[in-house]
């Protein structure tokens, strides 16, 4: 009874209310063994359109990037500078891709007699065009 009247006594319930607040505010912290998680790597928003190309794998995947950012924002491991070597795994059948920047140099260019424009003398090479002659045709 004794123990009743302390508990609800002014001193008694103060000394009961800071209590539980301190126990309300104790932090619980889990150091267990093990492996901790690695914090995500914030992805590029973009690349820029430099050539550089480098060789990168996912899995059992190679292919050719054009640079290292286009290459690790596909979610591949960069292997080496330079295009993967023609064995098979460079993820175009053995034919090494080709990569143009963005320029606008418009040009006229043929093959097999059909006459086409594209942006730029590097896109018309890549699509196995003869260039013909500046400007759009």
């Amino acid at each position: 009874m004794k123990f009743l009247a302390s508990v609800f006594s002014r001193q008694g319930f103060a000394v009961l209310f800071l209590s539980a607040l301190l126990a309300a505010c104790t932090v619980v912290v889990d150091d267990e063994p093990g492996p901790r998680p690695r914090p995500p790597r914030p992805e590029p928003e973009f690349c820029t359109r430099q050539y550089e190309p480098v060789c990168a794998r996912r899995g059992g995947d190679r292919q050719t990037f054009a640079n290292s950012c286009l290459a690790d924002r596909a979610g591949y491991r960069i292997v080496r500078e330079g295009p993967c070597r023609g064995d098979g795994g460079d993820g175009g059948g053995g034919e090494e891709q080709t990569f143009c920047t963005r320029e606008y140099a418009p040009v006229c260019a043929r093959r097999h007699g059909e006459m086409r424009s594209f942006p730029n003398a590097c896109e018309a090479r890549a699509a196995d065009y003869r260039i013909v002659g500046d400007g759009p045709c």
